[in-house]
Protein backbone atom coordinates (compact mmCIF):
# COMPACT_ATOMS: atom_id res chain seq x y z
CA UNK A 1 0.00 0.00 0.00
CA UNK A 2 1.71 3.59 -0.92
CA UNK A 3 -0.17 6.54 1.24
CA UNK A 4 0.36 9.65 -1.31
CA UNK A 5 -1.17 12.85 -1.47
CA UNK A 6 -3.68 13.46 -3.86
CA UNK A 7 -7.32 16.15 -5.02
CA UNK A 8 -10.30 15.21 -3.84
CA UNK A 9 -14.15 16.03 -4.69
CA UNK A 10 -15.39 15.30 -1.58
CA UNK A 11 -19.30 16.67 -2.42
CA UNK A 12 -21.21 18.24 -5.10
CA UNK A 13 -20.19 21.91 -5.53
CA UNK A 14 -17.60 22.27 -2.88
CA UNK A 15 -13.84 23.14 -2.96
CA UNK A 16 -11.61 20.50 -3.48
CA UNK A 17 -9.13 19.12 -1.24
CA UNK A 18 -5.68 17.78 -1.02
CA UNK A 19 -5.75 14.57 1.27
CA UNK A 20 -3.99 11.19 2.25
CA UNK A 21 -4.91 8.88 -0.67
CA UNK A 22 -4.05 4.73 -0.17
CA UNK A 23 -3.10 3.08 -3.21
CA UNK A 24 -2.66 -0.32 -3.77
CA UNK A 25 -0.13 -2.57 -5.19
CA UNK A 26 -0.44 -3.67 -8.51
CA UNK A 27 -2.95 -6.99 -8.85
CA UNK A 28 -3.43 -8.74 -12.41
CA UNK A 29 -3.26 -6.45 -15.21
CA UNK A 30 -2.85 -3.55 -13.33
CA UNK A 31 0.09 -0.46 -13.27
CA UNK A 32 1.29 1.44 -10.61
CA UNK A 33 2.67 4.69 -12.07
CA UNK A 34 4.08 7.61 -10.42
CA UNK A 35 2.65 11.05 -11.93
CA UNK A 36 4.87 13.43 -13.20
CA UNK A 37 2.17 16.18 -14.84
CA UNK A 38 -1.49 16.34 -14.51
CA UNK A 39 -3.72 18.77 -16.94
CA UNK A 40 -6.49 20.96 -15.21
CA UNK A 41 -9.43 19.96 -17.81
CA UNK A 42 -12.98 20.67 -17.93
CA UNK A 43 -14.10 17.11 -16.99
CA UNK A 44 -12.54 17.41 -13.49
CA UNK A 45 -14.84 20.34 -12.75
CA UNK A 46 -17.78 18.89 -14.06
CA UNK A 47 -16.84 15.63 -11.81
CA UNK A 48 -16.08 18.73 -8.69
CA UNK A 49 -20.04 19.97 -9.94
CA UNK A 50 -22.05 16.30 -9.97
CA UNK A 51 -22.08 16.50 -14.04
CA UNK A 52 -20.97 12.85 -14.68
CA UNK A 53 -22.31 11.27 -11.65
CA UNK A 54 -22.51 11.35 -7.72
CA UNK A 55 -20.10 8.79 -7.19
CA UNK A 56 -18.56 10.95 -4.70
CA UNK A 57 -15.58 11.23 -2.99
CA UNK A 58 -13.89 11.33 -6.63
CA UNK A 59 -9.86 11.22 -6.70
CA UNK A 60 -10.07 14.05 -9.41
CA UNK A 61 -7.15 14.29 -12.36
CA UNK A 62 -7.06 12.38 -16.01
CA UNK A 63 -4.84 14.48 -18.26
CA UNK A 64 -1.44 12.73 -17.19
CA UNK A 65 1.71 11.58 -18.04
CA UNK A 66 4.82 9.62 -15.47
CA UNK A 67 6.82 6.76 -15.18
CA UNK A 68 5.36 3.05 -14.24
CA UNK A 69 6.70 2.07 -10.89
CA UNK A 70 5.35 -1.82 -10.84
CA UNK A 71 2.78 -3.83 -12.72
CA UNK A 72 0.74 -6.81 -12.00
CA UNK A 73 1.17 -10.03 -13.80
CA UNK A 74 -0.68 -9.91 -16.98
CA UNK A 75 0.46 -6.33 -17.42
CA UNK A 76 1.03 -6.78 -21.70
CA UNK A 77 4.25 -5.02 -22.70
CA UNK A 78 4.52 -2.18 -20.27
CA UNK A 79 7.06 -2.80 -17.37
CA UNK A 80 9.02 -0.50 -14.28
CA UNK A 81 10.56 2.18 -16.10
CA UNK A 82 8.18 2.75 -18.97
CA UNK A 83 7.60 6.72 -19.17
CA UNK A 84 3.59 6.54 -19.89
CA UNK A 85 0.49 9.14 -21.36
CA UNK A 86 -2.29 7.58 -19.34
CA UNK A 87 -5.66 7.21 -21.25
CA UNK A 88 -9.08 6.59 -20.92
CA UNK A 89 -9.94 4.46 -23.42
CA UNK A 90 -7.75 1.14 -22.84
CA UNK A 91 -8.82 -1.07 -25.11
CA UNK A 92 -10.60 -4.39 -24.78
CA UNK A 93 -9.81 -6.17 -28.05
CA UNK A 94 -13.63 -8.29 -27.95
CA UNK A 95 -16.05 -5.86 -27.83
CA UNK A 96 -18.16 -5.71 -31.13
CA UNK A 97 -16.21 -2.14 -32.25
CA UNK A 98 -12.88 -3.90 -31.79
CA UNK A 99 -13.79 -7.49 -33.71
CA UNK A 100 -15.61 -4.78 -36.83
CA UNK A 101 -11.47 -2.75 -36.36
CA UNK A 102 -12.39 0.07 -34.89
CA UNK A 103 -11.20 0.07 -31.60
CA UNK A 104 -11.18 3.46 -30.83
CA UNK A 105 -14.98 3.12 -30.44
CA UNK A 106 -13.98 0.11 -28.37
CA UNK A 107 -17.63 0.08 -25.66
CA UNK A 108 -15.87 -2.00 -22.95
CA UNK A 109 -13.04 0.15 -22.00
CA UNK A 110 -11.09 -1.25 -18.60
CA UNK A 111 -9.69 0.37 -15.44
CA UNK A 112 -8.35 -1.01 -12.63
CA UNK A 113 -10.43 -3.33 -10.40
CA UNK A 114 -8.96 -2.26 -6.99
CA UNK A 115 -9.88 0.45 -5.36
CA UNK A 116 -7.89 3.37 -4.30
CA UNK A 117 -9.27 4.89 -0.84
CA UNK A 118 -8.99 7.08 1.78
CA UNK A 119 -6.89 7.46 4.83
CA UNK A 120 -10.43 5.92 6.81
CA UNK A 121 -10.82 3.55 4.04
CA UNK A 122 -13.68 5.64 1.95
CA UNK A 123 -13.18 4.17 -1.46
CA UNK A 124 -12.67 6.74 -4.18
CA UNK A 125 -14.03 7.17 -7.81
CA UNK A 126 -10.90 7.92 -10.03
CA UNK A 127 -11.84 10.32 -12.63
CA UNK A 128 -12.34 8.54 -15.85
CA UNK A 129 -10.80 5.80 -14.20
CA UNK A 130 -7.52 7.64 -14.03
CA UNK A 131 -7.62 9.93 -10.61
CA UNK A 132 -4.01 11.30 -11.69
CA UNK A 133 -4.25 14.23 -9.33
CA UNK A 134 -1.79 12.24 -7.01
CA UNK A 135 1.71 11.49 -6.83
CA UNK A 136 0.73 7.86 -7.47
CA UNK A 137 -2.03 6.20 -9.45
CA UNK A 138 -3.44 2.92 -10.20
CA UNK A 139 -4.91 2.21 -13.68
CA UNK A 140 -5.16 -0.78 -15.84
CA UNK A 141 -2.07 -1.56 -17.56
CA UNK A 142 -4.33 -1.01 -20.75
CA UNK A 143 -4.16 2.26 -19.47
CA UNK A 144 -0.46 3.12 -20.20
CA UNK A 145 0.68 4.24 -23.71
CA UNK A 146 4.36 4.24 -24.37
CA UNK A 147 6.16 7.43 -25.81
CA UNK A 148 9.26 8.64 -26.12
CA UNK A 149 10.30 10.44 -22.78
CA UNK A 150 11.97 13.60 -24.72
CA UNK A 151 8.80 15.41 -24.97
CA UNK A 152 8.70 15.95 -21.32
CA UNK A 153 6.01 15.57 -18.98
CA UNK A 154 3.94 18.60 -19.16
CA UNK A 155 3.42 18.81 -22.76
CA UNK A 156 2.96 15.06 -23.15
CA UNK A 157 0.21 14.82 -20.07
CA UNK A 158 -1.93 16.87 -22.61
CA UNK A 159 -2.62 13.93 -25.16
CA UNK A 160 -4.59 12.10 -22.50
CA UNK A 161 -7.41 14.22 -23.01
CA UNK A 162 -8.49 18.06 -24.65
CA UNK A 163 -5.31 18.35 -27.17
CA UNK A 164 -6.10 14.44 -28.45
CA UNK A 165 -9.57 15.48 -28.75
CA UNK A 166 -8.89 18.36 -30.47
CA UNK A 167 -6.23 17.05 -32.56
CA UNK A 168 -8.82 14.01 -33.12
CA UNK A 169 -11.69 16.39 -34.21
CA UNK A 170 -9.52 17.53 -36.93
CA UNK A 171 -7.50 14.69 -38.26
CA UNK A 172 -9.53 11.78 -37.36
CA UNK A 173 -13.53 12.78 -37.06
CA UNK A 174 -13.58 15.19 -39.56
CA UNK A 175 -10.73 13.85 -42.07
CA UNK A 176 -9.53 17.12 -42.80
CA UNK A 177 -7.26 16.99 -45.70
CA UNK A 178 -5.10 19.16 -47.79
CA UNK A 179 -7.04 21.81 -49.49
CA UNK A 180 -9.75 21.72 -47.09
CA UNK A 181 -11.28 24.78 -45.72
CA UNK A 182 -11.59 24.12 -41.83
CA UNK A 183 -13.92 26.88 -39.36
CA UNK A 184 -13.37 25.99 -35.71
CA UNK A 185 -15.84 27.62 -33.62
CA UNK A 186 -14.80 28.05 -29.48
CA UNK A 187 -11.05 28.49 -29.44
CA UNK A 188 -9.74 27.41 -25.91
CA UNK A 189 -7.40 24.64 -25.53
CA UNK A 190 -10.11 21.88 -27.45
CA UNK A 191 -10.34 23.80 -30.31
CA UNK A 192 -6.92 25.45 -30.66
CA UNK A 193 -6.24 21.96 -30.93
CA UNK A 194 -8.42 20.88 -33.74
CA UNK A 195 -6.59 24.24 -35.21
CA UNK A 196 -2.63 22.84 -34.64
CA UNK A 197 -4.86 19.90 -36.25
CA UNK A 198 -6.15 21.27 -39.45
CA UNK A 199 -2.65 22.92 -39.84
CA UNK A 200 -0.82 19.41 -39.85
CA UNK A 201 -3.62 17.75 -42.10
CA UNK A 202 -2.82 20.54 -45.02
CA UNK A 203 -5.80 22.73 -44.34
CA UNK A 204 -5.41 25.79 -46.58
CA UNK A 205 -7.59 28.17 -44.62
CA UNK A 206 -8.48 27.63 -40.87
CA UNK A 207 -11.01 30.15 -39.82
CA UNK A 208 -11.09 30.82 -35.93
CA UNK A 209 -14.42 31.84 -33.79
CA UNK A 210 -14.55 32.95 -30.54
CA UNK A 211 -15.97 36.04 -28.79
CA UNK A 212 -12.75 36.36 -26.48
CA UNK A 213 -10.41 38.50 -28.55
CA UNK A 214 -7.54 36.74 -26.69
CA UNK A 215 -8.19 33.52 -27.42
CA UNK A 216 -8.58 34.74 -31.05
CA UNK A 217 -4.72 35.68 -30.65
CA UNK A 218 -3.77 32.35 -29.32
CA UNK A 219 -5.33 30.47 -32.73
CA UNK A 220 -3.56 32.51 -34.77
CA UNK A 221 -0.67 31.30 -32.83
CA UNK A 222 -1.88 27.44 -33.33
CA UNK A 223 -2.40 28.18 -37.07
CA UNK A 224 -5.55 29.56 -37.81
CA UNK A 225 -5.00 31.81 -41.04
CA UNK A 226 -8.56 34.06 -40.58
CA UNK A 227 -10.60 35.05 -37.34
CA UNK A 228 -13.94 36.01 -36.67
CA UNK A 229 -15.33 37.73 -33.72
CA UNK A 230 -18.39 36.23 -33.50
CA UNK A 231 -19.70 38.68 -30.49
CA UNK A 232 -19.99 41.14 -32.99
CA UNK A 233 -20.11 39.52 -36.41
CA UNK A 234 -22.30 37.01 -37.56
CA UNK A 235 -20.30 33.71 -37.82
CA UNK A 236 -22.07 31.73 -40.81
CA UNK A 237 -22.27 35.34 -43.22
CA UNK A 238 -18.27 35.50 -41.97
CA UNK A 239 -17.36 32.26 -42.78
CA UNK A 240 -19.27 31.52 -46.08
CA UNK A 241 -17.85 35.32 -47.00
CA UNK A 242 -14.60 34.12 -46.16
CA UNK A 243 -15.34 30.41 -48.84
CA UNK A 244 -16.32 32.18 -51.55
CA UNK A 245 -20.00 32.06 -50.53
CA UNK A 246 -20.26 28.36 -49.67
CA UNK A 247 -18.90 27.82 -46.21
CA UNK A 248 -16.10 25.75 -44.80
CA UNK A 249 -15.54 21.71 -45.87
CA UNK A 250 -15.34 20.89 -42.07
CA UNK A 251 -16.66 23.03 -39.20
CA UNK A 252 -15.13 21.55 -35.84
CA UNK A 253 -17.92 22.57 -32.99
CA UNK A 254 -15.62 22.90 -30.07
CA UNK A 255 -18.10 24.32 -27.14
CA UNK A 256 -21.16 21.90 -26.95
CA UNK A 257 -23.95 24.36 -26.76
CA UNK A 258 -27.31 24.17 -29.31
CA UNK A 259 -26.36 28.25 -30.41
CA UNK A 260 -23.41 26.88 -31.76
CA UNK A 261 -24.19 24.12 -33.19
CA UNK A 262 -26.10 25.80 -35.47
CA UNK A 263 -23.83 28.35 -36.31
CA UNK A 264 -21.69 25.18 -37.37
CA UNK A 265 -24.51 23.27 -39.21
CA UNK A 266 -25.10 26.54 -41.17
CA UNK A 267 -21.30 27.41 -41.69
CA UNK A 268 -20.65 24.37 -43.87
CA UNK A 269 -20.26 23.53 -47.32
CA UNK A 270 -22.83 21.53 -48.98
CA UNK A 271 -21.96 17.51 -48.15
CA UNK A 272 -19.88 19.33 -45.73
CA UNK A 273 -18.91 18.18 -42.38
CA UNK A 274 -19.92 18.94 -38.97
CA UNK A 275 -17.36 17.43 -36.17
CA UNK A 276 -19.49 18.33 -31.97
CA UNK A 277 -16.43 17.85 -29.98
CA UNK A 278 -17.69 20.40 -27.53
CA UNK A 279 -19.19 18.36 -24.34
CA UNK A 280 -23.02 19.87 -23.66
CA UNK A 281 -25.17 19.50 -20.54
CA UNK A 282 -27.89 16.60 -19.72
CA UNK A 283 -30.20 19.30 -20.03
CA UNK A 284 -29.56 21.23 -23.75
CA UNK A 285 -31.76 20.21 -26.87
CA UNK A 286 -31.46 20.94 -30.62
CA UNK A 287 -33.61 21.20 -33.03
CA UNK A 288 -33.34 21.97 -37.05
CA UNK A 289 -35.25 21.92 -39.85
CA UNK A 290 -35.29 18.05 -41.26
CA UNK A 291 -35.32 19.52 -44.73
CA UNK A 292 -32.47 21.30 -44.25
CA UNK A 293 -30.52 18.42 -42.60
CA UNK A 294 -31.84 16.27 -45.80
CA UNK A 295 -30.83 19.08 -48.40
CA UNK A 296 -27.52 20.21 -47.43
CA UNK A 297 -26.63 16.45 -47.30
CA UNK A 298 -23.04 15.79 -45.65
CA UNK A 299 -22.07 14.42 -42.41
CA UNK A 300 -22.81 15.38 -38.65
CA UNK A 301 -20.14 13.73 -36.48
CA UNK A 302 -19.35 13.25 -32.40
CA UNK A 303 -15.76 12.81 -31.96
CA UNK A 304 -15.56 10.90 -28.93
CA UNK A 305 -11.83 11.30 -27.30
CA UNK A 306 -10.90 13.18 -30.76
CA UNK A 307 -11.99 8.96 -31.73
CA UNK A 308 -8.07 8.22 -31.05
CA UNK A 309 -6.42 5.14 -30.96
CA UNK A 310 -3.62 5.74 -27.73
CA UNK A 311 -1.14 3.30 -29.33
CA UNK A 312 -1.37 4.95 -32.97
CA UNK A 313 -2.08 8.77 -32.08
CA UNK A 314 0.20 9.10 -28.66
CA UNK A 315 3.59 8.37 -29.93
CA UNK A 316 2.92 9.84 -33.81
CA UNK A 317 1.80 13.12 -31.87
CA UNK A 318 5.11 13.07 -29.94
CA UNK A 319 6.64 12.38 -32.62
CA UNK A 320 5.08 15.24 -34.61
CA UNK A 321 6.04 17.13 -31.59
CA UNK A 322 9.69 16.15 -31.61
CA UNK A 323 10.43 17.08 -35.35
CA UNK A 324 8.95 21.01 -33.91
CA UNK A 325 5.69 20.33 -36.39
CA UNK A 326 3.24 20.49 -33.12
CA UNK A 327 4.45 22.33 -30.42
CA UNK A 328 2.86 20.46 -27.51
CA UNK A 329 4.47 22.97 -24.79
CA UNK A 330 2.11 25.98 -26.33
CA UNK A 331 -0.29 24.71 -24.72
CA UNK A 332 0.80 24.83 -21.08
CA UNK A 333 -0.35 28.31 -19.74
CA UNK A 334 0.92 27.29 -16.08
CA UNK A 335 2.59 24.98 -14.49
CA UNK A 336 0.93 24.52 -10.93
CA UNK A 337 1.14 22.18 -7.68
CA UNK A 338 -1.33 19.96 -5.99
CA UNK A 339 -2.53 22.29 -3.67
CA UNK A 340 -3.53 25.06 -6.64
CA UNK A 341 -5.83 23.11 -8.49
CA UNK A 342 -8.89 24.84 -7.08
CA UNK A 343 -7.58 28.30 -7.77
CA UNK A 344 -6.89 27.09 -11.17
CA UNK A 345 -10.58 26.17 -12.35
CA UNK A 346 -11.49 29.09 -11.70
CA UNK A 347 -8.95 30.00 -14.20
CA UNK A 348 -9.91 27.94 -16.12
CA UNK A 349 -14.27 28.49 -15.87
CA UNK A 350 -13.12 32.59 -16.76
CA UNK A 351 -11.19 31.70 -19.75
CA UNK A 352 -7.44 33.02 -18.31
CA UNK A 353 -5.28 29.72 -19.49
CA UNK A 354 -5.32 26.92 -21.90
CA UNK A 355 -3.91 24.42 -19.55
CA UNK A 356 -2.82 24.63 -15.97
CA UNK A 357 -0.01 21.65 -15.69
CA UNK A 358 0.21 20.41 -11.85
CA UNK A 359 3.71 18.93 -11.45
CA UNK A 360 4.52 16.87 -9.51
Amino acid sequence: MHEVRGVVARAKGEPVSVETVLVPDPGPGEALVRVQACGVCHTDLHYREGGINDEFPFLLGHEAAGVVEAVGEGAGDVVPGDFVILNWRAVCGRCRACRRGRPWYCFSTHNAVQKMTLADGTGLSPALGIGAFAEKTLVAAGQCTKVDPAVGPAAAGLLGCGVMAGLGAAVNTGGVTRGDSVAVIGCGGVGDAAIAGARLAGAAKIIAVDVDARKLEWAKGFGATHTVDSSVTDPVEAIRELTGGFGADVVIEAVGRPETYKQAFYARDLAGTVVLVGVPTPEMTLELPLLDVFGRGGALKSSWYGDCLPSRDFPMFVDLHLQGRLDLGAFVSETIALDEVETAFGRMHHGEVLRSVVVL
